[in-house]
């Protein structure tokens, strides 16, 4: 069986099963994420030579290029007619190819369909603002920002534009408009992207990472301008979110940073996954913030974490927030 087809047999059991990821090691045999755990699709065990053509089929080089030599961790995109779209990425460990794909369904998620609370949709409706959305690695963001680009596209006559590395959802114009760059491939990197997004009549920009310091710069500049922007933080609460936005402002410009931070927050959303609630699955559960003259204070002064929570606590007791804690609670 070529790699060709023993690729796509396999990312189409993949599929069937529900995995979220798929790897392919050197020494080892396919393995997928479903549920949350790594689970063996196949028995045969994958040799240098096999992933090495695995890897060369997804950065388009001939076996015998001499660039493929130098390949160190290259992401892309890949999709298979009639089973699914994919965000790859290619990495070297032991000297040796190894592959994983992430599985991106065809449909473009809902807010509903993932079972994300309302105040997620109420959010998006928003008209300008920073709007941080935050998890770990595969909590599901990439899942709820596509929903919520989903629900601004079908609702309202907007101009969305996303900035993603690579494109994994692709969103076609319903009520309003939208254009998808990829960082790279459409738009150097994320901060030249956001610069240019100003010059491009929009009314929603959304990105998919933001870490650098004149990327957060620039995004909190857009949100100034009296755009929406809604932007991921690799952060595992609220709380440690807006620390992550504070600590990752311009260094010499950070006391100036905080207060332009304070005034352009439109909110966090802060994202897990837990067991679905029949024992198979997975869903969501969201800890979420709208900024209150408190929190705005307290991330001027110096973004603290006792201030900081004492602000968020305060805003769970007046309705506008709402902890991991109470989003798992039993009805």
């Amino acid at each position: 069986m070529s790699e060709s087809s023993m690729l796509t047999k396999v990312l189409k059991s993949a599929v069937q099963r529900g995995a979220s990821d798929v790897h392919a090691k050197a020494g080892d045999v396919f393995r997928a994420r479903v549920d949350g755990h790594l689970v063996a699709l196949t028995k045969q065990r994958l040799t240098p030579a096999q992933t090495r053509a695995l890897a060369a089929t997804f950065a388009d080089l001939a076996l015998d290029d001499p660039r493929l030599d130098t390949l160190r961790d290259f992401d892309c995109s890949w999709g298979i007619q009639g089973v699914g779209r994919f965000r790859v990425n290619v990495l070297r460990q032991r000297s040796s190819f190894m592959v994983v794909l992430r599985v991106i369904p065809f449909s473009v998620p809902t807010p509903e369909g993932l079972g994300l609370p309302d105040v997620v949709a109420r959010m998006v409706e928003l008209g300008q603002g920073l709007l941080l959305v935050a998890g770990p690695s595969g909590s599901g963001k990439t899942s709820t920002m596509a929903a919520m680009v989903h629900h601004v596209n079908r609702s309202s006559a907007r101009h969305v534009i996303t900035l993603e590395d690579p494109i994994e959802f692709l969103h076609r114009d319903l009520t309003g408009s939208i254009t998808q760059r990829e960082i790279g491939t459409d738009t150097e990197d994320f901060a030249a992207g956001i610069q240019t997004a100003m010059r491009q009549d929009p009314d929603v920009l959304v990105i998919s990472e933001l870490r650098e310091p004149l990327a957060m710069d620039r995004a909190i500049r857009a949100a100034e301008a009296g755009i929406l922007v809604i932007a991921a933080i690799p952060a595992p609460d609220a709380i440690s979110a807006l620390l992550h936005a504070s600590a990752t402002l311009l260094p010499d410009e950070r006391e100036v940073g905080r207060m332009r931070l304070a005034g352009a927050l439109a909110g966090v959303i802060a994202q897990r996954l837990v067991p679905g609630e029949d024992g198979t699955g997975r869903r969501p559960v969201v800890e979420w913030l709208e900024p209150t003259s408190s929190l705005r204070e307290a991330i001027s002064s110096g973004a603290e974490v006792a201030l900081l929570r004492k602000a968020f606590d305060k805003a769970v007791k007046d309705g506008l927030a709402e902890s991991f804690a109470q989003a798992t609670a039993p009805n």
